[in-house]
C-alpha cells in the first residue's frame, strides 16, 4: 500500500504491476484520497489573495498519485480483471465519486477559483493559462458549484447513484459476453471457415477440455464466424446471442440500468440548468449544441441514404442469385458483402492476412512515425507489465531523449474487455522545470498466435492498430505544462482526428510498402492487391455510414431531451427506423449492451466518430496535396495537433494546422457518396 504514496522506485516511475496485490487496493484509494484532500486544504486555507498559481495551477498538480493509482486500477479493470477486481471497483467507485464531488462542491475552493476568474481580463495569461481558468470555473458551475445546499444535496446522490449504476452496466456486458459459448463437434458446420479461425477456435475448445471447436462473442472468435460460416442458421444462432447481451430478463439484464443512467443524466442535466444531458455535454464540444449535431447527422444522413439503399438492393440481388435468399436479414451482412467484396475485388482477407503479421504491421506503424515526427521506438525487457502478452517501449527523440513509454498489450483473454482502445497510466505535464513523460498504453483484442501461424491481422485488424497507435501519438507527442490538458484531454469531438488520420497510411502503397510482407517469403504485397484495397475501400461505404449515423441517432435520442422509456427496445426502434436497412430481430436489442453511450464517455458523443471523419479526410488531404511523408505538413501536424492537447479551442488549433475550416466534401468524395 506505502508503494502508491510517492513516486514508484522503477525505471521511468513506471507502473510496479508485479509488486501490486489485489488486497492493497482499497487502502490505497483511502490513503491517496486523503492525501489529495490535504493538497486541496492547503489550497483553500492559504492566506494569501487567490492567485492564477496558488489556486489554478496548485488545482491542477493536486492529486498526483491518486491519478495515478486511479488509471493504473481501472486500466487494469479493463485489460486485465477478475470478480475480486471488480467487487473493489464496486467499493472504490463511490468512494471516487464523493471525492470529486466534494471538490466541486467546496464553497471556499469556488470562491478563490471565482476571484481568479473574475480578474481573468486583468491578468497577463499565456493562451494555455487562460484554457486552464476557463476550465477550472467551468468544472465548478457545471458541477454544481452555483447550486444551493439542497440542490448540492441532490447532486451528490444522482453522481453516487449513476457511478454504481454505469459500472453494473459494464460488469452486465462482460457476464454475458463470457457467459456465451459455441459449441461445434461436425466439421461440416464449419464449411468455409477460414484454417486460421478454425485453428485458433479448436484450441479454445482444447483449452476448454472439450472436443472439436468453441466460439465466443470475442470479435476474434465471432466476426471471422459470421463472416465466412456457410451454415446460416449457425450464423443467425451467434448473431442473436450477440445481439441480445443483458437483454435476457435473467440477473445480467441491462434495460432497468439502460432507463436509470437516462433518467439520472436527465435529471443531473435539469438540476445544473440545462434543457437536457446532451445541451450539457456538448456545450464542451465541438459541435455546441445538439441542434447541430442533429443537422450534421440529418445531412450526411440524406447523402447516404440513396446510396446505401442502392448497395442494399445490390447485395440483396446478390444474395438471391447466389442461394436464392429472398430477405437479407442481420447475420447474412457480413457474410454476403465479403462473397460480393471477393467477386468484385477478388479480394478477401484471407489472401491479404499473410501480408499482414502483426509485429510487422507495429513495425510499420513505428516506421511510419519516425518518418513523420522523427520519433523512434525501441523495446525493452526492464519495465514491468501485468501479463506476459505486454510489450514494453521506450519511444525516444531524434536526440535519443526520451519521449514517452508503450506499451502494447494485442489478444483477447478472460478478464479483458472487447474492443480496442488506447489508455494512459501516467500523462505528461511540465512541474518545477522538469518535463514528465507520459506512459501509454494500446490494447487490443486481435487474432492471436496459433502453434502453426503467427498472429496474422485482417485489414480490418490493421486499420484498427493504426487507429489505436494514432491516439497513442496525441498522448505521447503531448508537449504542454499542465496534467489536465495534455495529450488526449481534448474536446470529444476532436479526440478521434489523431487517431482516425493514422488509418489513411494504411490504403498508400508508399506506406504498405513498408510493412505489408508475406509472413513466410518476404514478398512484398503485391501491387494488385494495393490497388484492391484502395478500390474496395469506399465498399458499401453508403450502408457503412448508414450504421455509425443509426448509432449516433440512438445516442441523441435518448440524451436529446427529457423523456420517460418505457420499453427499451420499442424506444430503439423508433429512434433508429429512419437509418434501417435490415429487419428488425425481436429478440436483439443494442441498448442493452451499448457500452459506448452508457458505460464509456460517447453520451451525447456517438456523432463524434464522423466529425472527426470528416476533419481526418480534410487534414489527409492536405497530406495527399504535399506527399504522405511530407515533413512539412506533418511537423505542422505535430506542433498543432499531437502536441497542444487541450490548451485552445480545437478549431483554432486545427486552422493553424490547415489554414482553413474542414470541409465536407473531402469526406463524401472520399467514401465515394459524392
Amino acid at each position: 500500500m506505502e508503494l502508491f504514496l510517492k513516486k514508484f522506485k522503477t525505471k521511468y516511475d513506471s507502473a510496479p504491476f508485479s509488486k501490486i496485490n489485489l488486497s492493497d487496493y482499497k487502502e490505497a484509494f483511502e490513503k491517496t484520497i486523503e492525501l489529495a484532500r490535504a493538497e486541496i486544504d492547503a489550497i483553500v486555507k492559504n492566506t494569501e489573495k487567490p492567485t492564477f498559481q496558488n489556486t489554478i495551477e496548485a488545482l491542477d498538480y493536486s492529486g498526483e498519485r491518486l491519478d495515478r493509482l486511479s488509471s493504473l486500477f481501472f486500466n487494469l479493470n479493463s485489460a486485465e480483471t477478475s470478480d475480486d477486481m471488480q467487487k473493489i471497483a464496486q467499493e472504490v467507485s463511490p468512494l471516487l465519486t464523493a471525492f470529486s464531488n466534494d471538490i466541486a462542491l467546496n464553497e471556499d475552493l469556488f470562491k478563490r477559483v471565482k476571484a481568479v476568474y473574475d480578474l481573468k481580463d486583468s491578468l497577463t495569461l499565456t493562451t494555455e493559462q487562460a484554457t486552464l481558468l476557463e476550465k477550472k470555473f467551468k468544472g465548478f458551475s457545471r458541477n454544481g458549484a452555483l447550486l444551493n445546499e439542497e440542490d448540492k444535496s441532490k447532486l451528490r446522490e444522482i453522481d453516487t447513484e449513476l457511478a454504481k449504476v454505469k459500472l453494473t452496466f459494464g460488469e452486465n456486458v462482460l457476464a454475458e459476453t463470457n457467459n456465451y459459448q459455441l459449441h461445434i463437434t461436425n466439421e461440416a458446420d464449419l464449411k468455409g471457415l477460414p484454417d486460421g479461425a478454425k485453428e485458433m477456435a479448436a484450441s479454445l475448445a482444447k483449452s476448454k477440455n472439450l472436443e472439436g471447436w468453441v466460439f465466443t462473442l470475442d470479435f476474434p472468435s465471432y466476426l471471422p464466424f459470421v463472416t465466412y460460416v456457410e451454415n446460416r442458421e449457425l450464423r443467425r444462432e451467434i448473431a442473436i446471442a450477440a445481439g441480445k447481451k443483458s437483454f435476457q430478463n435473467n440477473e445480467f439484464d441491462n434495460k432497468e440500468n439502460v432507463k436509470r443512467i437516462v433518467e439520472l443524466r436527465h435529471k443531473r442535466a435539469n438540476l445544473l440548468g440545462y434543457q437536457s444531458h446532451s445541451h450539457f455535454v456538448l456545450e464542451e464540444r465541438m459541435a455546441q449544441n445538439p441542434e447541430k449535431v442533429q443537422s450534421f447527422l440529418n445531412d450526411l444522413l440524406e447523402k447516404a441514404k440513396p446510396a446505401a439503399h442502392k448497395e442494399f438492393t445490390e447485395l440483396t440481388a446478390f444474395a438471391k442469385e447466389l442461394d436464392g435468399i429472398d430477405q437479407l436479414e442481420k447475420w447474412d451482412g457480413a457474410y454476403y458483402s465479403e462473397k460480393l467484396k471477393q467477386k468484385l475485388f477478388s479480394l478477401d482477407d484471407e489472401l491479404l492476412k499473410p501480408y499482414f503479421k502483426l509485429e510487422n504491421v507495429l513495425n510499420g506503424a513505428f516506421t511510419i512515425a519516425e518518418k513523420l515526427f522523427g520519433i523512434t521506438f525501441k523495446e525493452v525487457f526492464d519495465i514491468d507489465k501485468y501479463h506476459e502478452d505486454v510489450q514494453t517501449f521506450e519511444v525516444l527523440d531524434s536526440e535519443g531523449q526520451l519521449v514517452a513509454i508503450f506499451y502494447s498489450d494485442f489478444f483477447p483473454r478472460k478478464g479483458k474487455r472487447n474492443g480496442a482502445w488506447m489508455t494512459s497510466y501516467k500523462p505528461q505535464y511540465i512541474k518545477a522545470g522538469i518535463n514528465e513523460r507520459p506512459h501509454v498504453s494500446i490494447v487490443c483484442n486481435f487474432t492471436p498466435p496459433t502453434e502453426t501461424k503467427p498472429s496474422l491481422l485482417t485489414f480490418n485488424e490493421v486499420t484498427t492498430l493504426f487507429h489505436e497507435f494514432g491516439h497513442a501519438l496525441h498522448g505521447m507527442l503531448a508537449n504542454t505544462t499542465y496534467p489536465s490538458l495534455s495529450g488526449t484531454s481534448v474536446y470529444w469531438d476532436f479526440v478521434e482526428l489523431p487517431s482516425q488520420v493514422m488509418e489513411n497510411w494504411c490504403y498508400e502503397p508508399e506506406a504498405l510498402a513498408l510493412f505489408a510482407k508475406h509472413y513466410e517469403t518476404g514478398e512484398i504485397i503485391p501491387q494488385q492487391y494495393v490497388e484492391k484495397i484502395k478500390e474496395s475501400a469506399s465498399f458499401l461505404e453508403g450502408m457503412a455510414t448508414l450504421r455509425q449515423l443509426s448509432f449516433g441517432i440512438l445516442d441523441m435520442t435518448y440524451h436529446g431531451k427529457s423523456q420517460t422509456i418505457d420499453d427499451v427496445k420499442a424506444f430503439e426502434k423508433q429512434a433508429m427506423e429512419i437509418a434501417s436497412l435490415y429487419p428488425d430481430v425481436e429478440e436483439n436489442c443494442m441498448s442493452t449492451s451499448f457500452s459506448h453511450i452508457f458505460q464509456g464517455g460517447y453520451s451525447s458523443g456517438y456523432y463524434s466518430y464522423k466529425w472527426a471523419e470528416v476533419l481526418d479526410a480534410d487534414a489527409f488531404a492536405y497530406f495527399q496535396e504535399k506527399g504522405i511523408f511530407n515533413k512539412e505538413v506533418a511537423t505542422k501536424f505535430k506542433d498543432n495537433v499531437l502536441s497542444k492537447g487541450g490548451t485552445e479551442l480545437p478549431m483554432e488549433l486545427y486552422k493553424k494546422f490547415r489554414g482553413q475550416e474542414p470541409k465536407v466534401e473531402a469526406l463524401l468524395k472520399r467514401a465515394g457518396l459524392l
